[in-house]
Parts: structure tokens; C-alpha cells; sequence
């Protein structure tokens, strides 16, 4: 899958290069003016209603259980069960994004930087208690489990309705990354996936990497500089394997170089846009 997704943005990038400087040569020869370009900016926030896989794969990974390995006079005592009530976490979150991008007559193109508040499940209590082979017990500490994520998707768009009026439908698609962070319910020993060492868990988070594919279409209400949008997509993502000190996480299933670790979302939101006057428009206000 990785391969794939890989293989597409590399296309992805190359066609719009070979667009580029198609656009940039044909410029000379009076393809575009550059006076006629608009710069904007972006605020918006929608309602991410998450893949079934995505909660799975968040809730498995997050939520995953290990043992504590204790050292003693007598040896090292390995300790593992015990029961941590946490709350899984929900299917939906709410996304946050700052958009700076430009346009040029209907055709239009921007960086759409997405964040999103923390989500928290709760420690049940400060410590669990986790049981030895021959039956005795000892309690290691418990912390909040916590994920976000936050990322950027470099976006084009094409306004149907014409440059500058009132009501337009903008379709776009794009491709970028996205970062997930989870923070771990306590110090659990791990083991890595390729020699046996073992590790654990550090009170911090850790992170997985994505390429992300992202579709959407906005209905729009533009007032000259301000415009107000709805917008509706589908953001198609894929995690990397989660690294732990530097290793691998093999405590899961989510591991393997042909792992799905999915993380789509389908969105609905809210969006407030300033759309700068061009130079040359700028340029007849003056003249009045």
C-alpha cells in the first residue's frame, strides 16, 4: 500500500512540476499576467467523522498492554496483567485549519494546514496493580492516554461558477502529510520486532508519520474581499508503522511492511476566507 500511495504522489509531483513550467513558458508569450493574481487567506474548522479502521487503530494502539520487568537480588521479576479502566476514545473530533494560497482567475491553489485539539481518556487512578508468576504484586504508575495529530495538504482547486461571482462551487483535491501522536497508559516494557531487545515506555509521546490524499468541495458565498464557505470531503490516510525509542511497536497488529493503518476521515465545515485585491486591481482603485 505504501508502495502505491508512493508511487501516486511521486506522479502526483511530477505532472504538477511539468504544469509549472508549461505555465511559466507559456507566461512569456502572454499565457497569464501576474498582475491578475490574488493571494487569500483562510479560517476554518469542521466536524471529522472518523473511518471504523481509524477508531480501531487508534483505540488498539493507544490503549495497548504491556508488562513491567522489576530487578531484584533474587533476579529480574516480570509483572503484567492487572486491569486499567480507561474510556476508548470517541469517532469523531473536531479539525482546526489555517489555509494560505493564492488564485488566478477560477483556478486556485493553497497549503490547507489542519491541527486538532488533544483528545484525553482519563487515568483511572494514579497507579494499577500488575501481578508476578507466583502471585505477588506491585503497582506502576498510570497516565492519561492521550492522541492528535496535525498536518498539511497542498491543495488545487478550480472555482465553476466563474472568478468573481457571488455564488460559486470550488472542487479540489490535493496530497500531503499528516503526524499522529499518542501518548501510552504507562511505562510498559516492549520488545523489539527484529532482535528481541526489550524497552519501555517513557512518560512523552510518540509519533507516526502519513501521506495523506485529500478531497473536498466547497459552496461559497464571495462579498468581494470576504467569502463564506461550506465544505464537504474525504481525507484518505496512511500511517507509517508507530516508532518507539526508536524501534519498532510490535505489541500490536498494526505492524509489517504492508500494514493498512488507517486514518481517513469524512468532514463537514465551516470556512472564512479574505481574498487580497491583485495588482491590478489595485492599480484601478488608484486610478479612481
Amino acid at each position: 500500500m505504501k508502495t502505491k500511495i508512493t508511487s501516486f504522489l511521486t506522479a502526483a509531483v511530477l505532472s504538477v512540476l511539468a504544469l509549472a513550467n508549461s505555465s511559466f513558458a507559456e507566461a512569456e508569450s502572454g499565457f497569464y499576467d501576474k498582475d491578475h493574481i490574488r493571494g487569500f487567506v483562510s479560517f476554518g474548522t469542521d466536524f471529522r467523522i472518523m473511518h471504523d479502521d481509524f477508531q480501531s487503530y487508534v483505540n488498539h494502539l493507544a490503549f495497548v498492554k504491556g508488562g513491567h520487568t522489576v530487578s531484584t537480588d533474587e533476579g529480574d521479576v516480570f509483572y503484567s496483567g492487572g486491569k486499567m479502566k480507561y474510556k476508548t476514545f470517541d469517532d469523531y473530533y473536531l479539525g482546526l485549519h489555517a489555509i494560505f494560497g493564492a488564485q488566478y482567475k477560477q483556478f486556485q491553489t493553497w497549503i490547507d494546514m489542519n491541527f486538532m485539539p488533544t483528545q484525553i481518556s482519563e487515568r483511572p487512578s494514579n497507579t494499577y496493580k500488575a501481578y508476578a508468576e507466583d502471585g505477588s504484586s506491585m503497582k506502576f504508575p498510570l497516565y492519561d492516554v492521550k492522541w492528535y495529530s496535525y498536518g498539511a495538504d497542498w491543495m488545487f482547486g478550480w472555482k465553476l461558477f466563474g472568478e468573481n461571482t457571488f455564488i460559486n462551487l470550488i472542487p479540489a483535491v490535493g496530497f500531503g502529510f499528516n503526524l499522529i501522536n499518542i501518548h501510552f497508559a504507562s511505562n510498559f516494557e516492549v520488545t523489539d520486532l527484529s532482535g528481541g531487545e526489550t524497552y519501555n515506555f517513557r512518560n512523552r509521546y510518540y509519533s507516526a508519520m502519513a501521506t495523506t490524499v485529500n478531497s473536498e468541495l466547497e459552496g461559497r458565498l464571495e462579498f468581494d474581499h470576504l467569502a463564506l464557505g461550506v465544505y464537504v470531503g474525504y481525507r484518505f490516510v496512511r500511517y507509517n508503522e508507530l516508532s518507539v525509542e526508536g524501534k519498532e511497536l510490535v505489541n500490536t497488529e498494526y505492524i509489517g511492511d504492508d500494514t493498512d493503518n488507517n486514518g481517513d476521515t469524512f468532514f463537514l465545515g465551516l470556512r472564512l476566507t479574505w481574498i487580497f485585491h491583485s495588482d491590478w486591481q489595485t492599480k484601478q482603485e488608484n486610478k479612481l
